[in-house]
């Protein structure tokens, strides 16, 4: 095949895409091509394209995309030409953290997923053959194109039957979300969980609650009351105006208690991490999954989080394991516990200006690109 492919391009850091032909360098040892059916349009994609999140000029991003193996390196044994895959974040393979199961702490995690290249510096797309490189290998996959060369730790096989375009999502919001809830706060059934923001990982962080961790109450806190009701047809038990001056003594009230037990942030505010810290009860755990980027914090009242034995923990990725758990998030799906079908809007790639567009008002609360 050619290896010249159309992308979805941000020439510069101010938020503005082009769809624009690019050149694929030549496949390494331990990548696969991928032929792209879709990919989530993601806030991490959108913070990288103004510069609050790790970017460069000539970026093509994308990091929750869905497809069909063309190709494989010779070092690639999990998938071969003619597979549909998943795509999520890349990972090392070999330090302690992707050695035990938790690759979302890989110790070069941020290198790998932001750095714009492959390891060895060199750039897996091109403006045109023989031409610049470009900011790419984006976790593992810069799937806002139409071909890719992916990473093989970055690649999830799925079956032949599986929904590219309604899975896509998967691979980094859905998975973060929901892995908050499941996995580094592992609540308990029968507890009270306020969920901070509920856009689409909000929201899937209300579903494991609700459906999948069958928690007792579950608290939806945002500005938006379409989104509150929302919230609430996918398992929420509570809405909270996340602007009203008593969020707190709302959330007590609810829980009949001095705090909720478990609390995921997914707006990465400050203001509202210190609010949901506040709003934590005895032996609350809380986790942020939002990305505000470097140099923001949060500043906490040292002697109520040490008499209530508060805890606050950050949360990568959902300290999911892709692979495993990218099939049992769709599995849930299949159930009926993981109903993120009810909030996808889906736009054709050449439509992306109307997606982005509808994703900053709240008109979609998850949008997917199709090719």
């Amino acid at each position: 095949m050619s290896r010249t492919t159309t992308a979805l391009v941000a020439p510069e850091l101010n938020g503005k895409f082009e769809l624009r032909e690019v050149y694929l360098d030549a496949i390494r040892d331990d990548e696969v091509l991928v032929e792209i059916q879709a990919s989530g349009l993601c806030h991490t994609d959108l913070s990288c394209a103004v510069g609050i999140l790790p970017c460069r000029p000539n970026a093509v991003l994308g990091h929750e995309g869905g497809g069909v193996v063309v190709q494989t390196g010779s070092a690639v044994t999990s998938v071969a030409p003619g597979d549909k895959v998943l795509l999520s974040f890349t990972h090392c393979e070999t330090c302690p953290s992707c050695t035990s199961g938790h690759p979302a702490y890989c110790h070069t995690f941020n290198d790998r997923n932001f750095g714009g290249s492959r390891p060895d510096g060199t750039a897996s797309m091109l403006t045109k053959e023989g031409g610049e490189p470009m900011y790419s290998t984006f976790f593992g996959q810069s799937s806002f194109a139409r071909h890719t060369l992916v990473h093989r730790s970055s690649v999830v096989k799925v079956p032949a039957d599986t929904d590219l375009a309604l899975y896509a999502p998967l691979g980094c919001g859905m998975q973060t979300g929901a892995g908050a809830v499941l996995n580094s706060l592992n609540v308990k059934e029968g507890s009270t969980v306020a969920v901070f923001g509920v856009g689409s990982v909000g929201m899937a962080a209300v579903m494991a609650a609700a459906k999948i961790r069958k928690a007792r109450i579950v608290i939806a806190v945002d500005l938006q009351e379409a989104r509150l009701e929302l919230a609430k047809t996918l398992g929420a038990t509570h809405g909270v105006l996340g602007n009203a001056k008593d969020v707190v003594q709302q959330i007590r009230d609810i829980c009949q208690s001095n705090g909720v037990d478990y609390a995921v942030d997914a707006t990465g505010v400050p203001f509202v991490i210190r609010t949901m810290i506040e709003a934590l009860g005895t032996l609350g755990r809380a986790s942020t999954v939002g990305a505000p980027g470097p140099g923001n914090s949060v500043p906490v009242d040292i002697m109520d989080h040490l008499t209530y034995g508060k805890e606050y923990v950050g949360c990568c990725e959902g300290d999911s394991l892709p692979k495993e758990f990218v099939p049992y998030l769709i599995d849930a799906h299949k159930k009926g516990l993981f109903p993120l079908d009810q909030f996808i809007k889906y736009y054709n790639f050449k439509d992306f200006e109307q997606a982005i567009e509808d994703s900053k008002t709240g008109k979609a609360i998850k949008a997917v690109l199709k090719w």
